[in-house]
């Protein structure tokens, strides 16, 4: 079988951002490792257009003894049936290890097998404590509190008692050998299916990383996440007042994402969108005016700028702002 291939889980709702990741895979993926796309039957002659060499299109019919088809751990079906999927594709005997790829991501520089096998046989197992995330304050409250609940209930239902917490959100390399190990000596000795599991907690890479950690199933290499992610709209604005670009990016990681379960409404968001698109996007007219009428009260009254200043940085806004230009023209 194939040493590591990548498995994307995605449906038609996701067209447009599978688009984009098939052509930086198409670009990067310089060892042409074996890419699988699962998407409903329905959907299947609209991504067969993906097709090729390397690109395999499968149904996610080929997991129907294993799918849900009512609401597990509050999220609908189609969201369990996604974890479903790629905690079952080592069932089809494809490959001996699989990337997952989320469909909002975006591949940013050359990549090879190096980036994901440890050893031949032995891929790295990517672990972070996310110590930057649990430091916001808005993410903590939305976030960080009610899953940190929800990973214990896997330490706790698998019985491991080690150092706590390494896992990942996701884009996680999963072993063929770790995941047969997980359903032959956890869930059918407990008669459970994966779904038995998410129901506990929907956070499948966690199953595999702690299940991982607590049996040694395979050496563990650990690596930190290959791919950034934006979680909410203040990650993505920070890289871009930052000036943070894709090119600057890809020095430490193979690729971007854009979340689209917060992004979705503003349209397929990228990490290369000016800072004007991402202000545009993610901060309220409200708000953009009262910074703008700080602005103008500090540099004019608190910091005394010269009104020729004032005016040139008014002319410079006033390029993006067609009302705003024709008051300075006026002017």
């Amino acid at each position: 079988m194939t040493e590591i291939a990548l498995l994307i889980k995605s449906y038609q709702g996701d067209f447009e951002y599978i688009e984009r990741l098939i052509r930086s895979i198409n670009t990067h993926n310089v060892d042409s490792l074996p890419v699988y796309i699962v998407v409903p039957e329905i959907d299947l002659e609209q991504f067969n257009i993906f097709a090729g060499e390397t690109i395999h299109i499968l149904s996610e019919n080929l997991f129907a003894k294993h799918l849900v088809h009512q609401k597990t751990a509050g999220f609908h079906p189609g969201y369990i049936n996604q974890e479903i999927i790629k905690l079952a594709f080592w069932e089809l005997d494809v490959c001996d290890n699989y990337f997952c790829v989320d469909s909002d991501a975006e591949f940013i520089r050359d990549f090879n097998r190096t980036d994901f096998m440890a050893q031949p046989g032995i891929p790295f197992t990517f672990l972070t404590e996310d110590r930057e995330l649990v430091v916001e304050p808005d993410y903590y409250q939305s976030t960080w509190v009610n899953r940190m609940k929800s990973l214990e209930k896997i330490r706790e239902a698998i019985g491991y008692t080690g150092p706590w917490l390494f896992t990942v959100h996701g884009h996680a390399v999963f072993s063929a050998k770790v995941l047969k190990s997980f359903v032959t000596d956890f869930l059918e000795p407990r008669g459970w299916d994966y779904k038995d599991a998410l129901a506990i907690s929907p956070y499948e890479p966690t199953w595999y990383n702690t299940w991982l950690l607590h049996t040694g199933t395979i050496e563990i290499f650990p690596r930190e996440p290959l791919v950034k992610t934006f979680h909410n709209a203040h990650q993505h604005l920070e890289y871009q007042v930052r000036g943070i670009r894709k090119e600057d990016a890809a020095r430490g990681f193979l690729a971007v994402v854009v979340n689209s379960n917060y992004s979705r409404g503003y349209g397929v968001m990228d990490a290369e969108n000016s800072l004007k698109d991402t202000l545009a996007a993610y901060v309220s007219l409200p708000q953009l005016l009262r910074a703008f009428g700080f602005k103008l009260r500090r540099d004019l009254f608190i910091r005394r700028t010269p009104l020729r200043k004032l005016r040139v940085w008014l002319g410079a806004l006033a390029l993006n702002i067609p009302g705003l230009r024709r008051l300075v023209q006026s002017g």
